[in-house]
């Protein structure tokens, strides 16, 4: 889900502007929020343990999953400062949390996941919806059409290098995942993860905040990889391993050359977000 103005003010509204404690684990690229921070913002119970501890027993007996998702992370106590275990869930747990409890504070959020899965239902009867969302959605962002178009056939030249994998044997999402950072590491010297922690992003696209030069070099890898491998057609994740570098380090002799030229470095920490997270936490300030 896209975070956009409307998804912001929604939150905003919800919220009132009281914290909510979060983790970001890098790994899963995704936020663990305390839970009774979220059920103190939504409910006027005095005891937000005790009201959290009477849902989760209610969601148990009926039939919920909900807590089995939930971790338990050291956060900092607002009374004392000191770290303390507590449950807390990610962004997919918050929602469901939400929609668990009745409060009319929530009303609005609820409405908004509402529309927005009528919206994705649609999009499942006609597809050409979900492309004009995306077309318009960067259009919002201030990207030009060249960027949007040359986007949007990255996107096409991705799926033929994944069919390709598959092709190959690779059949579980971590392993695209391996492939993908052999060709990054190659030519950027950086694991996707660490090339978005580079750029300052969290769960923002690495793609929609580089440059054309790094778009470029990413695309060059990519197609670089899938000409090889339809070429050698290798099996199984360690020669695929093998092509995705060989791939790479296409894109990275291109890089090589064009910075000698340049006399400059083509990584750059630039991104496209108007706002910076502080202290990886949930806060963000305008740049």
């Amino acid at each position: 889900m896209e975070m956009n103005k409307e998804k912001l003010e929604t939150i905003t509204n919800l919220f009132e502007g009281k914290e909510i404690r979060s983790v970001w684990n890098s790994e899963k690229e995704d936020y663990y929020y305390s839970v009774v921070d979220v059920i103190s913002a939504l409910t006027d119970a005095n005891i937000p343990r005790n009201y959290w501890s009477d849902l989760k027993r209610k969601l148990i007996q009926e039939g919920s999953e909900l807590h089995e998702k939930i971790v338990q992370l050291k956060m900092k106590s607002t009374k004392d400062g000191k770290n303390y275990l507590t449950d807390t869930l990610d962004t997919k747990g918050i929602f469901r949390l939400i929609e668990s409890i009745p409060s009319k504070r929530a009303e609005p959020f609820k409405l908004w996941l509402a529309s927005l899965g009528s919206e994705r239902i649609d999009e499942v009867f006609d597809p050409e919806l979900a492309i004009k969302r995306a077309i318009n959605y960067y259009r919002k962002r201030g990207y030009s059409e060249a960027w949007i178009e040359a986007r949007l056939k990255g996107i096409l030249n991705r799926n033929k290098l994944t069919d390709i994998w598959k092709e190959g044997g690779i059949s579980k999402d971590y392993e695209y995942g391996i492939l993908t950072n052999e060709i990054y590491k190659e030519w950027s010297g950086m694991k996707a993860s660490e090339y978005k922690e580079y750029k300052g992003l969290h769960k923002e696209s690495l793609r929609d905040n580089m440059s054309d030069i790094e778009v470029a070099l990413t695309d060059l890898g990519e197609i670089a990889t899938r000409e090889l491998a339809k070429e050698h057609k290798p099996l199984g994740l360690e020669q695929n391993k093998e092509i995705a570098k060989r791939g790479g380090n296409i894109a990275k002799i291109t890089k090589e050359n064009l910075e000698k030229e340049l006399g400059r470095n083509v990584v750059t920490k630039t991104n496209n977000l108007n706002y910076k997270y502080l202290e990886d936490s949930k806060k963000i300030e305008t740049k």
